[in-house]
């Protein structure tokens, strides 16, 4: 049987919300929760002249940037202008559709491409010239080449096709990306070793290539990012010769940098939108890599660390690390390499042991500046990633203060001293040292856990000022007006 899911993605609604920018009420904002159709959840226009005005207000022969992130259970867009400003941004959760006892997830995520392409404003859509979209890691299609309609549901970024993983180590170099039950490789090899050789002519594709495929037309290119985990070499820019060997080679796709125009926007496309018929649509990237592009961290040394679910960090180095016994991999952004990996420790165990209002109340209460004596191991469940690589690993929250101040006092700490950890670990493997720290993800907000990190990290650490994934995809829509599309 090939590899199950781990993990059903719940709807979830967010709103989005920008400072000096009114929400607009557009489409089917406002629904009953009830109703398991797609929805807007939050809509939000640039420079709007008045409560009712539909559109922002752009100027003649401007142009505009485009980008799509495709989260784990929703999506959205940000439009920016050649300065980086947002003009336009919307979110819509992921409709449920089911296919047998699964959810169809191609047909949630076509519909809500298609369904925020019909969000951006009228009078914005003639003046974006370029477009992108970032998907999740590792999520993975296989699609009939001549048509491009899945042959198999899709292997999501997260299920573990562990009876592929003895295989994919056999051929793979030691420690390399790939070796891991989840790498897009070991999907890859899953399929093909139960359906296999029997099938029809076949690609393979993540999720931001197919997407970007239903506007662009061309079957079966990708980037460096999304192919990494598949065993792209993004170092030599080719696949490896040990791959390339290998029965299913001729279903990989063609390789491009991110952001680099691949074709114009598909007339029928354009003509039903209301886009320009010369808006080029290019390569994507991975979510997590368009969130750091989103940051503007552009120096070697500067890093970003995402508080979210889990604490995932990624690093700017002049040097390509890769260890997967610590799950450590680097992705290529232009002549630079992005290092890091991700710990389950993070804001999951902080919402098991407190609510939303009491971590704000609590919080507030705590002194930064004074070091926590209480040292934990904040896991939601065993199990570590990194810096520690340890499956076993036991959550350590013992022993516990009467004073719930102390209590989150000590876990915030003990977070801050495992990404500490995370940051001496990736030096140790050859990285750039780390200099500056931007904060994305929920915990961003919490300026006293801010404050607790920069003194166990003893360097500046500061909340991004844009964090959103959809702003990143937007950044290499805008890189690609500065080139030719390929011949």
């Amino acid at each position: 049987m090939i590899c199950a899911s781990s993990l059903i993605h719940p709807a979830s609604t967010v709103l989005v919300s920008l400072p000096s920018i009114q929400r607009q009420k557009r489409g089917n904002v406002l629904c009953n929760n009830k109703v398991r159709k797609q929805r807007v959840a939050s809509m939000s226009v640039g420079n709007q002249k008045n409560q009712n005005s539909e559109v922002a207000s752009v100027r003649e022969g401007e142009r505009l940037y485009l980008g799509f992130d495709f989260g784990t259970s929703g999506a959205r867009f940000a439009i920016i202008d050649k300065d980086g400003a947002i003009r336009a941004e919307a979110k819509r959760e992921y409709p449920l559709y089911l296919n047998g006892e699964s959810q169809d997830w191609v047909r949630s995520w076509k519909e809500t491409l298609f369904s925020l392409l019909e969000d951006v404003p009228l009078d914005i859509r003639k003046h974006v010239v370029a477009i992108s979209i970032d998907g999740t890691s590792a999520t993975t299609l296989i699609v009939d080449s001549y048509t491009g309609e899945p042959l198999w549901r899709p292997f999501l970024y997260n299920e573990s096709c562990s009876d592929a993983l003895p295989v994919v180590k056999s051929i793979a170099p030691p420690n390399h990306t790939v070796c891991t039950g989840s790498s897009t490789l070991c999907k890859l090899v899953s399929w093909w070793n139960h359906v296999g050789s029997d099938k029809k002519p076949a690609l393979l594709l993540h999720q931001a290539d197919w997407l970007l495929w239903l506007l662009h037309g061309k079957l079966g290119v990708t980037d460096y990012n999304n192919a990494l985990k598949v065993g792209y070499d993004p170092e030599v820019d080719s696949y490896p010769s040990w791959l390339v060997c290998q029965p299913y080679y001729h279903l990989l796709p063609s390789v491009l940098a991110p952001g680099t125009p691949i074709a114009c926007l598909k007339e029928e496309v354009g003509n039903k939108y209301g886009f320009q018929k010369d808006c080029v649509v290019c390569t994507g990237t991975t979510d997590s890599i368009a969130a750091f592009l989103a940051a503007r961290a552009s120096q070697p040394g500067k890093a970003v660390t995402s508080l979210g679910s889990t604490l995932a960090i990624k690093l700017l180095s002049n040097t390509r690390i890769e260890d997967s016994r610590f799950g450590v991999y680097s992705h290529r952004l232009d002549d630079k390499w992005l290092v890091g990996g991700a710990s389950n420790t993070g804001g999951a165990i902080l919402r098991q042991l407190f609510t939303d209002n009491q971590l704000e109340k609590l919080s507030e209460q705590i002194n930064p500046s004074q070091p926590s004596p209480l040292d934990y191991y904040p896991l939601p469940k065993a199990g570590e990633r990194f810096p520690v690589a340890d499956p076993n690993l036991a959550p350590r929250l013992h022993p516990r203060p009467e004073n719930d101040v102390e209590y989150l006092h000590g876990i915030l700490e003990s977070i801050a001293r495992i990404e500490a950890k995370a940051y001496e670990l990736l030096k140790e493997l050859g990285a750039t040292q780390v200099e500056e720290v931007f904060t994305a993800g929920g915990g961003a907000k919490n300026e006293k856990w801010i404050k607790i990190r920069e003194r166990v990290l003893g360097l500046p650490v500061s909340r991004a000022n844009q964090t959103e994934a959809a702003y990143g995809a937007a950044l290499l829509a805008k890189k690609a007006d500065q080139q030719n599309i390929p011949s």
